[in-house]
């Protein structure tokens, strides 16, 4: 369940200014958006410098550098941050990426509904959403699902899919823990509670 938009925050981010080691972390992790200020989640991480240069090369790698189509990779974000009721991670992803990618509206809406298939997905779609479900309901891939992901896809972009899986929902473990307040531009996560 999405928190409160009002929820106090529990560890504030860091503000500027900021150490010279902290700038220019915070400007690897912005990469290409530099045209906005560092987002509050990482902000927050570089609270715990080193811990967050542990984290920022497999988030670099997994957005740029990946084995799978960024529409893929965006679905699976974006349904597992929903599904971890991180409006914080899946409000940034729906706003920087999710159009960009080619999701449509309906697509990447239909990511914060409740389990099931959904007219907005395909096929593939449909999958990569029943992967999210099936790994953030039991924490494992049923034989079936995964016999049908094996025919689509090759064994690197089944591993990074567990890897994205998993990662998004530590990103989510945190921006919920941490309550790391909204980006003022992101979309709400449909059905958060007012605030």
């Amino acid at each position: 369940m999405p928190i409160a938009a009002d929820a106090p925050t529990r560890i504030a981010p860091a503000a500027p200014p900021y150490a010279p080691e902290v700038d220019a972390a915070l400007a690897k992790m912005m990469g290409a958006r530099a045209d906005l200020p560092p987002l509050a989640l990482f902000r927050t991480l570089v609270r715990h410098f080193p811990l967050s240069e542990r984290m920022r090369p497999l988030a670099a790698g997994l957005l740029a550098h990946g084995a799978l189509e960024p529409a893929d990779r965006e679905l699976l974000i974006l349904r597992t941050c929903a599904r971890c009721g991180c409006e914080y991670e899946w409000g940034v992803h729906e706003a920087l990426f999710g159009r960009a990618v080619g999701l449509s509206d309906a697509a990447r809406r239909a990511t914060a509904q409740a389990p099931g298939l959904d007219p907005a997905w395909g096929e593939r779609e449909a999958l990569l959403v029943a992967l999210a479900d099936a790994l953030h309901d039991g924490a494992a891939v049923p034989d079936p699902l995964w016999a049908a992901l094996a025919a689509r896809w090759t064994p690197e972009q089944l591993l990074e899919m567990l890897v994205v899986a998993g990662f998004y929902h530590l990103v989510s473990f945190v921006a919920n823990g941490a309550r790391v307040p909204r980006e003022p531009w992101a979309p709400r996560l449909p059905g958060s509670p007012p605030g």
